[in-house]
């Protein structure tokens, strides 16, 4: 019989695993929440028009990795990134009418159809915040100053964050003119991606990584368009009152001129973080400021800032957990006994377990010393005795106390 997989790009997270991952998600809810966040869900998939409009069809997201299916006419798209369905939720359910700022925060899977690669699945999973109604900068260094935080509480602290604007609107459409001018005697030479972008979205061009196209965007005429000062006054206020807000916060940066991020939505401040562990892709949170989305996506006119990391790339970060172990388990031929005193040690709070097959004393001690800290033997004698035989596993020492003190002696 032919074994059935996961599905390529997709990976089980296994027992072992797991409690990294709710370590992940423990200190995303303390940290967060020490902040004023408030935690969000939303639904895994969504109206396909929703990321075309809000992520750009110009990405690569919408042009090549969404997982996209048909259902009674509609079409829908397993998300591929969470913001515009956070955005979709603050719209629809009135968000705009609490006191700002709104704070939100996330976590879930995501799906993107793209090549799998270290800390990269089809199916990822990514853990972001979201702050709605604020214009001004200390936003944007909020934002920034939290992501440090969870990184750090995590036991991430070799980490160097870049950072740049894009301007507004108005900054982005003489220095994307003023960009294809500069590309334009080597367009013929980019690759096929960057020639679409070209007229579309060129500022797009700055974030490709084929070599060919790195080549080009060295040559001297591009790189005079990209150090130029092309963001307008109120733009470049903006952008130094962040730098100043980091430099307060003791926050190390670079600015980094050619860091645009890979979806249409964003506009004047956006950011990277990165570790200094993981090799050439060692981007570990990325984000910036995204004023226009909620209006293209139907809502009020309302500022916003946030930013996302993969869990799966934090996981390689990090040195795997020890196991925890039980309190305490139950080493019994009685099943009866055994089960009876194990449902009273969990209902206060004891985790334990026991042999559901009576196995031989010594093979239960041998599980026993593999899962918990305490073997609580309750053999002939001690059901007679009503007594419990608690032997610490860790230094191989053993007393016997009466029944009903059992619970005192293991909390």
């Amino acid at each position: 019989m032919i074994i059935i997989k996961a599905q390529k790009g997709t990976k089980d997270i296994l027992p072992q695993e797991v409690e990294q991952w709710q370590n992940l998600e423990a200190k995303a809810l303390e940290v967060f929440s020490r902040a004023g966040f408030k935690e969000i869900r939303t639904p895994i998939f969504e109206a396909t028009e929703l990321f075309a409009r809000g992520v750009g069809d110009t990405t690569d997201i919408v042009n090549k990795e969404m997982y996209t299916f048909e259902k009674s006419e509609r079409s829908l798209t397993l998300r591929p990134e969470n913001t515009a369905g956070v955005v979709r939720a603050y719209i629809e359910n009135g968000m705009h009418r609490l006191s700002a700022p709104v704070k939100l925060w996330y976590k879930g899977p995501m799906f993107r159809y793209e090549r799998p690669q270290a800390g990269r699945q089809r199916q990822f999973h990514q853990v972001g915040v979201e702050i709605f109604g604020i214009s001004e900068p200390t936003a944007d260094a909020e934002c920034i100053l939290l992501a440090i935080n969870y990184l750090k509480s995590i036991g991430l602290n070799d980490l160097d964050v870049e950072i740049n604007s894009l301007g507004c609107v108005s900054c982005r459409e003489g220095f994307s003119a003023s960009l294809r001018s500069a590309l334009k005697p080597n367009l013929d030479k980019m690759c096929p991606d960057c020639q679409s972008r070209y007229e579309k979205n060129p500022l797009r061009i700055l974030d490709c990584k084929v070599p060919e196209c790195q080549f080009i965007l060295d040559n001297s005429a591009v790189q005079d368009v990209i150090t130029s000062d092309y963001i307008c006054e109120d733009c470049q206020k903006h952008f130094d009152e962040v730098i100043s807000y980091l430099d307060s916060l003791n926050i190390k940066y670079v600015r980094n001129r050619l860091l645009v991020r890979g979806l249409d939505y964003y506009n004047r401040t956006v950011f990277e973080i990165k570790s200094n562990n993981l090799g050439s892709q060692n981007a570990v949170c990325g984000g910036g400021r995204y004023d226009s989305l909620v209006k293209n996506l139907g809502g009020e006119d309302t500022p916003a800032v946030g930013w996302a990391m993969g869990l799966e790339r934090l996981n390689s970060l990090l040195p795997q957990l020890e196991s925890k172990k039980l309190q305490a388990y139950v080493v019994s031929n009685s099943s009866l006994d055994a089960i009876k005193l194990v449902e009273e040690l969990r209902e206060h709070g004891i985790g334990v377990d026991f042999d559901f097959t009576n196995k031989k004393f010594t093979k239960q001690l041998e599980k026993a010393s593999k899962v918990a800290d305490f073997a609580l033997i309750l053999g002939e004698d001690e059901i007679k005795s009503n007594t419990i035989s608690i032997k610490n596993l860790n230094i191989s020492e053993q007393k016997t106390v009466a029944r009903r003190e059992i619970i005192d002696n293991l909390i």
